[in-house]
């Protein structure tokens, strides 16, 4: 889908192990988001940092992470990306942190 006029970023920040239903919660973001029509999506993998815990998760080879940070980023016009993000909170009941 081409967007045309002022495009609006939602970025999600969740942990390479979070899961929806046995899925990676990424993987069912950005098929949500393609099914809804949004403009486009891409997901980054951190290669190093940490959350709430302060607990450093990082790539490196000696200390590899099995939780690194993920970024899901989604564009379109703020009337879809809000339209987007009140179906997301009714998905996100069911999601299963990473230990």
């Amino acid at each position: 889908m081409k967007l045309e006029g002022e495009g609006k970023l939602l970025r999600i920040f969740l942990g390479e192990g979070d899961r929806l239903e046995g899925k990676p919660l990424y993987e069912v973001i950005v098929a949500k988001a393609r099914e809804q029509g949004l403009a486009g999506a891409t997901v980054l993998r951190g290669i190093e940092g940490f959350g709430v815990l302060s607990r450093i998760h990082t790539a490196k080879i000696l200390r590899l992470s099995e939780d690194l940070s993920i970024v899901v980023e989604l564009v379109d016009t703020e009337e879809k990306v809000k339209a987007f993000m009140r179906r997301l909170t009714t998905c996100f009941s069911g999601v299963v942190p990473a230990a």
